[in-house]
């Protein structure tokens, strides 16, 4: 764009007699996406929601932590943050990533976790 076009788009800091482009359906199907996934992200949101917290085992030697930020610290014994990495949760299904990639998963069941052999109850 030229200078005296530029110049004559904008007054006073605002757009002015600025050529209008039609983005026609690639808007309003980028539109429709972004809101689908703002949706997708609200209810893995809602979903994680239900089970942020702590997770323990019956002995309390193995404790997950649900954090609502989606990333999860579990401790064992007195060692703390022996693994840490990120969760999501899609309905009772739960999909751990640790921080070296290594990758698991577990089911809320009637309210406990069952995980890689292991039970684990919400710590009130």
């Amino acid at each position: 764009m030229s200078t005296s076009a530029r110049s004559s788009c904008v007054q006073r800091g605002r757009l002015t007699d600025a050529p209008r482009v039609h983005l026609g359906v690639t808007a309003s199907l980028e539109a429709v996406l972004s809101h689908a996934s703002a949706e997708d992200d609200m209810t893995r949101n809602n979903q994680m929601h239900l089970f942020i917290g702590m997770w323990v085992t019956a002995d309390g030697f193995i404790r997950h932590e649900l954090l609502p930020n989606g990333r999860y610290d579990e401790a064992r014994g007195n060692r703390k943050s022996v693994y840490q990495g990120r969760y999501e949760v899609t309905g009772e299904h739960i999909e751990y990533r640790d921080d070296t990639g290594f990758t698991a998963d577990g089911s809320f069941i009637d309210g406990v976790l069952h995980h890689a052999g292991m039970v684990l109850y919400r710590e009130p």
